[in-house]
């Protein structure tokens, strides 16, 4: 049987081909530019919401305390008056993109171990390049894209955004069956 470290250097250049691929989607393709829509009025809501001073954190509105309140004909009323939404709040500041880079590629890697964890309990080593790019990029399009299909159903996020999320997801599926395909290890002598 392989072993999962045997397994590192798939591990880590499909990570590696995972992200420097999403930095080309999206600094070179842009394709995702349009997934978030600017406020109307967007200063008269940032004004007001300032004043608040919320914490960083993700918001409903309106918020029931529980299904018991949710069912209440006041609970009613604040949703049919609108608006209702969630939101984010991020920390003050000018946002700096090296935890999240770092976070995206420590993501990568343990989608790569999920596949090569995969991978080593069904595949022999000396498996054909095809079959162990099926398994451990499958493996790989759960792990990138699956998740994403919630944000539409439950979320309302656009379809249309979760749906380019998730062919973003193919991609890095493709990418990591390819690597483990290609340095998926063969027979010992």
């Amino acid at each position: 049987m392989i072993t999962l470290f045997a397994l590192w250097m798939p591990i880590l250049f499909s990570a590696i081909a995972v992200f420097v691929v999403s930095s080309i989607i999206h600094m070179v393709l842009q394709y995702h530019k349009n997934d978030f829509k600017g406020l109307p009025d967007e200063k008269g809501v940032r004004d007001a919401l300032r004043g608040f001073k919320i914490p960083a954190g993700t918001y409903h509105f309106p918020h029931a305390g529980s299904m018991k309140e949710y069912g209440t004909p006041e609970f009613t009323k604040k949703l049919e008056e609108g608006p209702n939404g969630i939101f984010t709040v991020y920390p003050d500041g000018v946002p700096g993109m090296g935890g999240q880079l770092t976070l995206w590629f420590v993501y990568s890697i343990i989608v790569g171990v999920f596949a090569a964890y995969i991978g080593r309990l069904t595949l022999s080593p000396g498996a054909e390049y095809l079959i162990v790019a099926r398994v451990t990029g499958t493996v790989a399009f759960c792990g990138y894209s699956l998740a994403l299909l919630q944000n539409s159903i439950w979320y309302k996020r656009s379809w249309v955004v979760t749906m380019k999320s998730v062919f973003d997801g193919f991609i890095y599926a493709l990418l990591t069956g390819g690597f483990f395909g290609w340095l998926w290890p063969g027979i010992a002598a």
